[in-house]
């Protein structure tokens, strides 16, 4: 990248070197930070396990509609919104300490603090009998998922630093497992281990009332060990001093939000966020209302979360295997054919949905034989499957593409445009899912069942309310096609942004000499 430095009335010339893509990856000499990196996304992935937890218990109640699980979607909207703190991330900090430590110690502090402040309210968040308290549940869930979020942006711009750059393809590969291993504690251990049922089953040899532990305990445990993970990094893990690099380069706030701007101004971004914000239509019914739509067929929540646990295995190991064909410098063609093989399964998925009342049920009682689980967990499996290799892959192009003298801001921004095309998408399939069903009452053509009094009337009038058009269907036949329609277009394209000159991705900076009356200054221009 060549950049333009003022020194006196001249301008000179100089060229900052950026490591050649062709580099092989060599982990000796970071396996412990692999570890380090390892941990903190496991840790991050306890509280996301936990959110991806609370559909399922909110399922499980018959008083919450698809209308309240969208809402409770909305929890997840941190993850979009945090491209708009992220400068504030990259810009303070005390360099005593470190530069992602100044962060990530308070705040990974106060995700302990919050996680016993959690277990103290549990009870009224989801209560046993009633409906839950929606807007206060969103509210607490809402905070968490913020705090988490923010930590990960200071972990996402550190790897890029605590690893050697030719081995920051790594960096994809410790989020996806580390996040796996958190998300499996966090939701299998809520799910399974407070479960009266599931315990009685497997776990214990005489029935009992209740889990083997209950959710105050998880998370008291998991706060605690919250606090005591980050006490360690905070005393023993020093954060390498980035300033004493050539190429560094400190920004104030109003030049990071700057930074911002012109890294969106980049046309190779600009196309690459139009992918990003678009591509998860043709999966959101598919990932968003499935699950869901099982569990109302007749399979229950502790069935789901064993599936579920019985994948994490895989889902452990898989970015292990894939790493080696991600760490390369086409990371985006093998997300591509990810791409391709997830929208023909979607249809899989149709199938399923479709065949599942007439295989579990029994003249009205519900009856799973052993095939069934079989057919289920392969149609997942493979669903997870494609999920991680799309994005481990993904994952790998941000940390090729990702300036590091800028690593939390510029992560961020393509981490954020990701999570809001998966926000909206399914905030959009769990908000109209309903309004695309159309029912009538068995005893009376007239009456839609469209609201709760005329649902009751109908029941009382001894009908039930028939689904004559299921929304789930129609909504599956329209993200499919859009899908195929985004393939074709994005195909090449990404393709072609993927074997760009790593300067394409990068703005430059002027930097303009110390006086007695002036500090630092930079100006910013597009590449």
């Amino acid at each position: 990248m060549t950049t333009s430095k003022k020194h006196g009335n001249k301008l000179q010339k100089y060229v900052v070197t950026n490591v050649s893509i062709s580099d092989q990856p060599n982990l000796k000499g970071d396996w412990l930070n692999i570890f380090i990196l390892l941990l903190l996304y496991t840790i991050q992935g306890l509280q996301l396990g936990l959110t991806s937890a609370i559909p399922i218990f909110l399922q499980s109640n018959k008083n919450v509609s698809y209308q309240d699980q969208a809402v409770f979607s909305l929890v997840t909207w941190p993850y979009t919104l945090k491209l708009l703190w992220a400068p504030l991330v990259d810009a303070f900090y005390i360099k005593k300490i470190g530069r992602r430590k100044s962060w990530l110690i308070p705040v990974q502090f106060i995700m302990g603090s919050f996680f016993l402040y959690i277990a103290d309210d549990i009870k009224n968040l989801l209560p046993e009998t009633g409906k839950p308290n929606i807007e206060k549940l969103v509210f607490v869930f809402f905070i968490a998922t913020f705090l988490v979020s923010t930590q990960d942006i200071i972990v996402d711009g550190w790897a890029l630093t605590m690893l050697k750059k030719n081995n920051v393809g790594y960096a994809s590969m410790c989020n996806t497992t580390g996040l796996a291993i958190g998300s499996m504690i966090g939701s299998v251990w809520s799910t399974l281990l407070t479960s009266k049922d599931f315990c009685n089953k497997y776990l214990r040899t005489t029935p009992d009332t209740g889990g083997i532990v209950t959710m105050e305990q998880l998370l008291y445990v998991w706060g605690i060990m919250f606090i005591s993970i980050t006490t360690l990094i905070a005393i023993f893990k020093k954060e390498k001093d980035c300033s004493l690099e050539d190429d560094h380069i400190k920004l104030n706030t109003f030049q990071n939000y700057r930074l911002l701007w012109d890294i969106c101004k980049l046309p190779s971004i600009q196309i690459f966020a139009i992918a990003l914000l678009t591509v998860r239509v043709g999966f959101a019914a598919t990932d968003s209302v499935s699950p869901l739509k099982l569990i109302d067929a007749g399979v229950s929540k502790d069935d789901m979360m064993i599936i579920n646990t019985s994948m994490f295995l895989v889902k452990i190991i898989l970015p292990l295997i894939i790493a080696r064909y991600t760490s390369g410098p086409k990371p985006m063609s093998l997300y591509l054919k990810a791409t391709l093989i997830k929208l023909i399964w979607n249809l899989a998925f149709v199938m399923l949905i479709y065949y599942t009342p007439k295989l579990i049920k029994t003249d009205g009682v519900i009856n799973i034989p052993s095939y069934y689980y079989v057919i289920l967990v392969i149609i997942l499996l493979i669903q997870e499957i494609l999920n991680y290799t799309m994005f481990v892959a993904l994952l790998a192009f941000y940390s090729r593409i990702s300036d590091p003298r800028f690593g939390g801001t510029y992560m961020t921004l393509l981490n954020t445009l990701s999570n809001l095309g998966f926000a909206w998408s399914t905030f959009v399939v769990l908000g109209i899912v309903n309004l695309l069903t159309f029912k009538e009452c068995s005893f009376d053509s007239k009456n839609d069942c469209s609201t709760l009094d005329l649902q009751n009337k109908c029941t009382t009038d001894g009908g039930d309310c028939i689904v004559t058009v299921n929304g789930y269907y129609i909504e599956m036949v329209l993200c499919t096609i859009f899908g195929i329609l985004w393939y074709s277009i994005f195909k090449n394209i990404l393709k072609n942004l993927q074997t760009k000159c790593p300067s394409k991705w990068l703005v430059n900076y002027v930097k303009q000499p110390i006086t007695k009356n002036s500090k630092n200054v930079f100006t910013i221009t597009v590449t």
